[in-house]
Parts: C-alpha cells; sequence; structure tokens
C-alpha cells in the first residue's frame, strides 16, 4: 500500500512544530557528509527551515526540497527567499515515485517522512535510485512508543495511545524510528550507518511551547477530526488529553524525551 493519511495535517499548530527544525537540532547526523558544491535532494520538506540551512551548508551546490502537500511549499519558499537563498527549488512530488533521473543526487535526505508513507521499503528504494553512487541516503524518524516524560499524567498515555493508534489507521507507522534499520536492509542497502538522536524539552519555556502545541493540535487539527470521525475517541475525550498537556507544561518538574531512529546508507 502506498496510500497514507498524513495523521498532523497542516494546522498552525503543526507548522509551528515544523518551524522550529533546524539542520543542527534535527540532522546533526548528516552535517558531517555536507559540503560546499553537493547537489541534495530534500524529500517532505514541510515549511523548509532544514531545506534553507542544507541550501546554505551546500552552497553553491543546489538543494531541490519537495512536499506531497503544495500548499506549505509557499512558507518553505519563503523561508528560502528570506535568507537570500538562490540555490533552492521547490516541488511538488510523492516519495513513492520521484520524478527524477538515476544518480541525480549526492545526498537524499528526509526527516519525519518515512512515519507517514504507505509504502516506506518502496520509498526508500526511489530514495537509493535518485542518488548518485556514493553518496547517501539519510532518514530521520521518532518513535512514539519510546516518547516519555516526567511526571506521570494519565491523559498523556491516553494520548500515547490513541495518537498511536490513529496513525495506523492512517497508514502510517508511529514506531518508525526503531524501524528504519530493517526497512533500510528489505530496501537493499548494505552499508547503512545507524544511530539515534532526541529532543528534549524541559525549560519553562520549551515546555510552554511543546505542550501549548500538541494541546492545540489535540483539539484543533487534522487529527482530531480524523481521530473523532474514525471512530477512535470523542472531542470530550480529545479536551481531557488537551487539558493533560497544559497540565504537565505547567508542571516545573516537566521533562520531555523525544528520540528519533537515524539511517545513513552509503550508496
Amino acid at each position: 500500500m502506498t496510500d497514507a493519511v498524513y495523521t498532523h495535517g497542516h494546522h498552525e499548530s503543526v507548522l509551528r512544530s515544523h518551524r522550529w527544525r533546524t539542520a543542527a537540532n534535527s540532522a546533526a547526523y548528516l552535517l558531517g557528509e555536507l559540503r560546499p558544491g553537493l547537489d541534495v535532494l530534500d524529500v517532505g520538506c514541510g515549511p523548509g527551515t532544514i531545506t534553507a540551512d542544507l541550501a546554505a551548508l551546500v552552497a553553491p551546490g543546489h538543494v531541490t526540497a519537495v512536499d506531497a502537500a503544495e500548499g506549505v511549499l509557499a512558507q518553505a519558499r519563503d523561508a528560502a527567499a528570506g535568507r537570500a537563498l538562490d540555490n533552492v527549488e521547490f516541488a511538488v512530488a510523492d516519495i513513492h515515485a520521484l520524478a527524477y533521473a538515476d544518480d541525480s543526487f549526492h545526498v537524499v535526505h528526509a526527516h519525519q517522512v518515512l512515519q507517514h508513507v504507505g509504502d516506506p521499503v518502496r520509498a526508500l528504494r526511489e530514495m537509493r535510485r535518485v542518488c548518485r553512487p556514493g553518496g547517501v541516503v539519510a532518514v530521520r524518524d521518532s518513535d512514539y512508543a519510546a516518547f516519555s516524560w516526567f511526571p506521570a499524567i494519565p491523559a498523556l498515555d491516553d494520548w500515547q495511545r490513541l495518537y498511536r493508534r490513529v496513525a495506523r489507521a492512517n497508514g502510517g507507522e508511529p514506531d518508525a524510528g526503531r524501524r528504519l534499520l530493517s526497512w533500510a536492509r528489505q530496501a537493499g542497502f548494505t552499508d547503512i550507518t545507524p544511530s539515534a538522536g532526541v529532543w528534549c524539552f524541559a525549560t519553562p519555556e520549551e515546555r510552554a511551547w511543546w505542550s501549548g502545541l500538541w494541546a492545540d493540535r489535540t483539539t484543533d487539527s487534522v487529527y482530531a477530526r480524523l481521530a473523532v470521525e474514525g471512530g477512535h475517541t470523542t472531542p470530550e475525550r480529545l479536551a481531557a488529553i488537551a487539558a493533560g498537556w497544559r497540565e504537565w507544561g505547567a508542571d516545573e518538574d516537566g521533562w520531555f524525551l523525544v528520540p528519533h531512529g537515524e539511517i545513513l546508507c552509503r550508496v
């Protein structure tokens, strides 16, 4: 199956999270592979903040950034324009069938993408196909079952179970991080460097930001609609989960860990 529904959608609360991402906090495992002059394909670029960093790092090399949702590309173009980057182009694309010739790019990158696609192995094969010999395919995905937090708040346990159920019903795999190595091997890669990275939110500012965007996402985003329409929950239950997020965010001892699987695959 290649059809899958993007569970998060593009509500402001989702893009609030995505715009925070940089190459430093979301692609550090890849930075050692980058140098000026490389051509990069950034798959699932979203609002383009990581894309812009990649473009700055490889200039005068070229970055092609693609996403399945045309609407979000306007924000990505603005992110590049705001930094006066003229070595980036944007296009709509399907990761399962990339419209690029074999051996087109030195680096093919995807951040938080494979958890949302219907056939991650096929997607990796496509990423491998368009990567030049000697180049790298770099993928990073979170692993929802491994998220952890303190203090214990029952509403967040409910959120974790519910999100994973909704994501799977939409055709995705929310625990993708632990599966990346396996998927890459199935896709035919043999030179794979697996690793892991984390985001940690624990300062008052981080707690307010992370809890606020998830509280809003829980009640107002496409995810909320899909959760209710799919028969997985009720608006009342979502409101209780959102309250749990705000309770966690207000706790001075609050700490939240988001782990990610990472793979660098040499072609």
